[in-house]
């Protein structure tokens, strides 16, 4: 019996000794924040001081992508690394929506809990409003959030009367407010907050962590606490300026609990800005267009990882890298074993670490949007532009108040080429210039096509999975 006894406690120490091993995880995904709105990337007018020492602590990605320029599609492909076309996941889901992920896909946090780290989901989810779907049904031990976009609730300036219900926030699976106001969203930043420190302290010296901090910022309708209300001059100002003091929390209670050093840390966003609200959104910087638009700034966001002693301070790149490459890492990172289903990530730690030489972990990245169009692909210094209709903002007036403009929506008639080293843009179309280029790439989009479809040219899918489907929320 004493040897049996011996034998477990053995045993823990020797997993315990492992689980200390295993780096902690932290992801931050800002909503609508555009390429330029931080100041690692050039942001004006405000300052965001703890993303620039996240920058000079750490590593810059310059080109770094998401899957699709919105909502729901582009955060299933960061909790998957799937393209969203794979898991059935498209544009936004609205709160009565039956669907959301299927409970076959396999999170970031199912990915690691068996390697027994903490995890927690803290601020907007949008990948499903019925309990089935809920971070606590997808690996996260604990959730503190809007299901959905801050703007799908009763106060929404441009939709009918009714369209929406009242937004609730939830705790667990408990609806702990059932009609967040105005004033309750001056102080989700803060509260989002305070829980990711909690949860840091709580978990620290416990067990390995994982924490998924998506703030419901910059996403319309902007609200600020009055920390830094009138701070910048501009509402959207003081908005990023709390995400930014959301970062520096973040950062010091890693510091105070002894995983500073531990720790992985990303900052990115799910899409490029809502150029339609004018004053209240933010730019793309040199990028064309932004949110809903697979040009560059809808889906090239900003992102900076920093790990003292993993990731090389105060460097950058600009080799590409996406957020469908985030699961395949973090698991290598823990030793975690991949989704037994496909997936579309891979293992990007030697371009984050640094390594000599390292370089892509992909061929190519595939935009689709709206009902499953493919619009675009960038492979290597080059980017494709698909034929498609897109919205624009073009040289109209800018909106103000918080009430948006309208878009217009050209046409791209033939596939347009750019090169994106020289024409970071898209302005200058090398397709009559580069026909050999331009052959090979609509190749590649032809076997995308094979395998998860596009309306565009009527295409279905042989590879593409069902979403989850339940009853409507009432």
């Amino acid at each position: 019996m004493r040897f049996l006894l011996s034998f477990v406690l053995l045993v823990s120490f020797v997993v315990n000794l492992r689980a200390a091993d295993l780096p902690n995880v932290v992801v931050i995904f800002c909503d609508d924040l555009g390429y330029g709105d931080i100041g690692p990337f050039g942001a004006k007018g405000y300052a965001t001081p703890n993303l620039d020492r996240m920058a000079k602590e750490g590593r810059k990605f310059t080109r770094f992508y998401v899957s699709s320029p919105v909502c729901s599609a582009s955060r299933s492909a960061l909790m998957t690394g799937c393209y969203h076309g794979r898991v059935g996941i498209h544009g936004a889901l609205g709160p009565s929506s039956p669907l959301g992920l299927h409970p076959d896909e396999m999170t970031i946090a199912e990915v690691l809990k068996p390697k027994g780290y903490a995890t927690c989901a803290v601020g907007k989810w949008h990948l499903g409003r019925p309990a089935e779907f809920l971070p606590t049904r997808q690996g996260f031990d604990e959730y503190l959030g809007l299901p959905y976009s801050n703007d799908m609730w009763p106060f929404h300036p441009e939709a009918k009367p009714g369209a929406y219900p009242k937004l609730p926030l939830i705790d667990g699976e408990k609806v702990i407010d059932d009609d967040v106001t105005p004033e309750d969203q001056t102080q989700l930043t803060t509260r989002y907050t305070e829980r990711a420190v909690d949860f840091i302290k709580r978990s620290a010296k416990v067990k390995p962590f994982f924490l998924y901090l998506a703030h419901s910022m910059v996403h319309v309708p902007l609200f600020v606490s009055d920390k830094f209300k009138g701070k910048t001059g501009s509402l959207f100002g003081d908005v990023m300026e709390e995400v930014d003091w959301s970062v520096g929390e973040v950062l010091r209670a890693l510091k105070e609990n002894g995983v500073d050093e531990k720790t992985l840390v990303v900052f990115t966003s799910d899409n490029g800005p809502w150029l339609s609200y004018g004053e209240h959104c933010g730019t793309s910087g040199p990028l064309r267009e932004g949110k809903g638009s697979c040009w560059e700034g809808g889906v090239r966001v900003p992102c900076v990882m920093r790990w003292p002693g993993k990731i090389p301070a105060d460097t950058e790149t600009g080799e590409a890298l996406g957020t469908i490459d985030l699961l395949p890492t973090i698991a290598k990172l823990a030793g975690a074993d991949l989704p037994p289903r496909k997936i579309d990530g891979k293992d990007g730690w030697p371009l984050i670490s640094g390594a000599p030489g390292a370089k892509s972990p992909q061929e190519t990245y595939f935009f689709y949007f709206e009902d499953n169009q493919l619009q675009a692909l960038a492979s290597g210094k080059w980017k494709l532009q698909l034929p498609h209709r897109y919205r624009s903002m073009g040289d109209q007036p800018k909106a103000t108040g918080g009430i948006p403009g309208k878009y217009k929506f050209p046409t791209i008639e033939q596939p347009e080429l750019y090169d994106l080293d020289a024409d970071i843009g898209e302005k200058n179309n090398l397709a009559a210039k580069s026909p050999a280029e331009l052959s090979r790439l609509l190749a590649v989009a032809d076997t995308m096509r094979a395998e998860l479809g596009d309306s565009l040219t009527k295409t279905e899918p042989t590879a593409a999975r069902e979403p989850g489907k339940t009853t409507p929320v009432k």
